[in-house]
């Protein structure tokens, strides 16, 4: 299954900076792993913010959970999930145009 998925890091404003830059390096790293594991297909930042939007894959909401929950960054995240459905008019989809 296909997940569009939001994120925003709600970090607060006088967190330790430290930790942020320890955090924010770990995140890179498990979202490289999930990218390797196929997970994470897609990433698009939003200029001037914490935010991203995604298009993620897992075989289903329960796997997605698990992996968003791996993010080092979980407990500061706002995460809204869309699954999506194919379209029969996907141009990427066989067939389709």
């Amino acid at each position: 299954m296909e997940f569009l998925v939001h994120i925003e890091v709600e970090w607060p404003a006088d967190g330790d900076p430290q930790e942020l830059a320890r955090l924010t390096a770990a995140e890179r790293e498990r979202a490289a792993q999930l990218a390797a594991e196929g997970r994470i297909r897609r990433l698009w930042r939003i200029p001037g913010r914490r935010e991203n939007w995604g298009l993620w894959e897992a075989p289903d909401a329960t796997a997605l959970h698990e992996s968003l929950m791996s993010l080092p960054f979980y407990p500061w995240l706002s995460i809204d999930v869309e699954p999506l459905a194919a379209h029969p008019s996907d141009p990427e989809r066989p067939g389709g145009r």
